[in-house]
């Protein structure tokens, strides 16, 4: 999911969190969780009702740093991944592995 340019401050799990993504796959769970964890953020996640018995399991990721925006964050690139590299727009959105520090720059291929 692309990030959204909008700060979202919504009750998950009855505490007042930033919303980082909605509609989230268990794998994009991981993926940010980790991530976020990482970077010393408390994360909460909430499942999402489902619309049907067939649809697949979609997650609310959220942070209690009510000031955290993942916009600014990424753009930023003030979050590191483990080896301690920055995070880039194309790594949070995990069309890479690789950092590109010129977002601009980056070609999906």
């Amino acid at each position: 999911m692309p990030l959204k340019a909008k700060h979202i401050v919504e009750e998950v799990n009855g505490v007042r969190c930033t919303i980082v993504e909605k509609g989230a796959a268990q794998a994009r769970v991981d993926f940010l969780k980790d991530l976020l964890e990482y970077n010393k953020f408390e994360v909460v996640i909430a499942a999402e009702k489902q619309e049907s018995e067939d649809a697949p399991a979609l997650f609310t990721i959220a942070v209690t740093d009510l000031v955290f925006n993942p916009v600014i964050s990424v753009y930023e690139m003030s979050l590191k991944t483990k080896d301690g590299k920055r995070v880039s727009p194309a790594y949070w959105e995990q069309k890479t592995t690789e950092i590109v520090d010129e977002y601009w720059t980056f070609e999906n291929k």
